[in-house]
């Protein structure tokens, strides 16, 4: 059941076609059997998880329902797991959490069996998943190229089908951009619709945890599993069903196709192949019933406003770490940064966004969804950030993934579907984004797209190897 995703697994399960405990084994079998190629795992928990898998089927046996029940998922290590440590890419000795995060504990609470814990680079900081802690993860589709980052552990571990889903987080894209690299359906939900607890304002407010799957309805189902506030925390926005979205149909809207990304200070000219890719998307959509159109999105200058937040939330994951030293030279400049631009311009950054709402969000006056390319270039090779320093790994960085990062400081959704593949075979993304609560929204048109393009159909060919 290598590239079942979770509905079908649930179904199989409630016929009593599989058990909880066969479907882990063989998930543990394959991240054993990949993890020399693919290394898209940091850590993994075999007996708990077939201790776990064998009480799933005993509760199936008497009965129980539950939305998730006996099937295998991944976390990403910026995720608290009781009993392991959550290290986010680092070197070190890391202490093992003592509980769940609120996230995980949603998850566990509607059945799933977390088989482990996903590689991620150092502090979530760059689309590529590499470091010196845990070497590379590699991309199912061309093992010589990285899967994105910084939740290229999960977007390799569902694009290779060693688990159906995946739990990630996208401070800047890290959902959307290895979504798009690997093929794959990735959710950045609201911001506050999934709990960052045992953290609180992940990176001033850029971070969220959302979903990576093959298929709209698995990314919806995953969503819908881990969404909702600790018991410690405010409601944050209101409640959605985004299972239901997948089903519905997204009635007839208004598409602003962009092209422009906002100014960054790099050169990021948009790959013929992508271009063609999304244009492909935009084609299709149209020929769904949708009016597309070319539009510019008022980003202004909202580079000012990202640096300092997510410096400063390096340096607040940096001072963290009981070892400092052993970070990466780059991870210490970002640190440096953030300090500097920490109190007065840091505060100026938060208090800015209600403004960027209001500009960025008169587009919303006009349509219904934003349509953009998810990155400029196609994932980079293994490698190709190796021994840069940091003005280097952030300009090139910048020129590759140029259109994902607004969302993360207006704190809005988006979705990544794939578009398809570049002539030489790697795959290509485009968001799909919407202004506040806008999930639902989304999620039907990105299920249109699904059922139009039957991207699920296509899957590595150096999956398993």
């Amino acid at each position: 059941m290598s590239f079942d995703g979770i509905t079908s697994m649930r179904a199989a399960l409630t016929a009593g076609q599989v058990t909880s405990a066969s479907l882990v084994l063989d998930s543990l079998e394959r991240i054993e059997a990949t993890q020399s190629t693919l290394n898209a795992f940091r850590c993994v928990r075999a007996e708990a998880a077939l201790a776990e898998a064998e009480d799933a089927d005993r509760r199936i046996a008497a009965g129980e329902t539950l939305p998730l029940l006996g099937v295998p998922v991944a976390v990403k290590d910026d995720t608290d797991v009781a009993g392991l440590p959550t290290r986010f890419g680092c070197a070190g000795d890391i202490p093992p959490a003592a509980s769940d995060g609120e996230a995980v504990r949603r998850l566990r609470a509607a059945g799933a069996v977390v088989v482990g814990k996903t590689n991620s680079c150092e502090l979530g900081q760059w689309p590529f998943t590499e470091g010196p802690a845990f070497g590379a993860t590699r991309n199912p589709w061309n093992h010589g190229h990285t899967p994105g980052g910084s939740s290229g552990g999960s977007a390799a571990a569902v694009a290779a089908g060693l688990v159906p889903a995946a739990l990630g987080s996208d401070g800047a894209g890290s959902i959307r951009i290895p979504a798009a690299w690997t093929h794959l359906v990735g959710i950045k939900p609201q911001r506050g619709r999934v709990s960052v607890h045992p953290y609180t304002d992940c990176f001033e407010g850029l971070t969220v945890n959302g979903p990576l799957a093959r298929t709209v309805a698995d990314a919806a189902l995953l969503l819908d599993a881990a969404a909702g506030p600790h018991r410690s925390e405010s409601q944050g926005p209101a409640p959605i069903d985004a299972s239901a979205a997948a089903r519905r149909e997204p009635g007839r809207l208004r598409i602003a196709l962009a092209w422009r990304s906002p100014f960054t200070a790099t050169h990021n000219p948009l790959h013929p192949g992508i271009r063609r890719a999304v244009t492909e998307l935009a084609e299709a959509l149209a020929r769904l019933g949708h009016t597309v159109e070319e539009a510019r999105p008022r980003y202004g200058l909202i580079g000012l406003s990202f640096l300092p937040r997510a410096t400063a939330g390096i340096a607040a994951y940096a001072d963290r770490h009981p070892d400092p030293s052993l970070l990466d030279p780059r991870t210490r400049s970002a640190t440096r940064t953030g300090r500097r631009l920490g109190g007065r311009l840091l505060r100026a950054a938060r208090a800015r966004e209600a403004h960027q709402h209001r500009r960025i969000g008169a587009l919303f006056a006009t349509y219904d969804v934003l349509l953009a390319p998810t990155t400029a270039a196609p994932p980079p090779r293994i490698g190709a950030f190796d021994a840069l320093p940091a003005w280097r790994t952030d300009l090139t960085m910048a020129a590759a993934c140029p259109y994902a990062w607004p969302w993360n400081v207006l704190g809005w959704p988006g979705v990544n579907v794939p578009a398809g593949f570049t002539p030489d075979g790697l795959p290509a993304g485009a968001q799909l984004l919407g202004p506040a609560g806008s999930e639902e929204r989304l999620i039907s048109l990105a299920a249109q797209l699904e059922a139009d393009r039957k991207w699920y159909e296509r899957t590595p060919p150096a999956a398993g190897r």
